[in-house]
């Protein structure tokens, strides 16, 4: 099936203003504040710099590192909800069944995290070597999310399936890219602004926001255009696992 992006973003859309969607919005937020705040108290920790830093933890350095570690390791189970969430039919999302989140969470997890980090990796170095090869890998990889939650794959089948759903449509795929990099530089203008200005507290709340309401958008629109790439297939694990 040929890959429509003007009906990846409006049914994406339509997947964000969910039940579903509002749920996995507030997970990201939190995700989100947790990060940053996690990070400000450590280097509030290691510089004793307190006026320019914003939001922190009322905890140790020792303690928000471990806080920091607990959320990235959150962040993998998280990919695995929301690639099933998302995934499933538009008439469905006004529910969230206890199957998106205990369903082999744990293995699935972890082969998220592998997967997310080898996929980084490359696409990383892809953008310092020329940019272009960074886009170009970002299109490939887009749906490895959807790979490990939804069909089950391994963290090498799932760099092998999204590199073969992304195959034909990677032109599109690599516009999808550019457009979610301008719009996140755009978006990142604003806390900036207030940074710039002294509010760093203020700069902090926007950060969160604003990443968590682009970012959520982002990944239903992925979800539409998996779903358009896969005709829609839906049920979990009909790829089996593989390695």
């Amino acid at each position: 099936m040929s890959l429509q992006l003007t009906e990846a973003v409006t049914d994406g859309s339509r997947r964000v203003l969910t039940r579903t969607g509002g749920i996995l919005f507030a997970l990201l937020l939190a995700q989100q504040a947790l990060v940053v705040t996690s990070l400000n108290t450590v280097l509030v920790a290691e510089t004793a710099a307190t006026e320019s830093i914003g939001l922190t933890l009322p905890v140790s350095g020792t303690v928000a590192v471990a806080v920091f570690v607990g959320v990235s390791l959150f962040t993998a189970v998280y990919f695995v909800v929301l690639a099933r969430a998302f995934a499933r039919p538009l008439t469905e999302l006004s529910s969230f069944p206890a199957e998106l989140y205990t369903r082999r969470i744990v293995p699935a997890s972890l082969t998220m995290l592998v997967s997310g980090l080898g996929a980084a990796v490359a696409i990383l170095v892809g953008f310092a070597a020329l940019f272009f090869p960074g886009v170009f890998l970002a299109a490939c990889f887009l749906f490895v999310i959807f790979a490990v939650g939804v069909e089950d794959r391994g963290v090498i089948g799932a760099l092998k399936r999204s590199w073969e759903l992304s195959r034909g449509h990677r032109l599109r795929l690599g516009v999808f890219v550019l457009l979610v990099g301008i719009s996140g530089s755009l978006v990142g203008a604003v806390p900036a602004v207030f940074e710039l200005a002294g509010e760093p507290v203020i700069s902090d709340v926007a950060t969160a926001l604003s990443n968590s309401m682009l970012f959520i958008l982002v990944y239903g629109m992925m979800a539409s255009a998996y779903r358009q790439l896969t005709d829609g297939s839906d049920g979990f694990g009909s790829a089996g696992t593989s390695v």
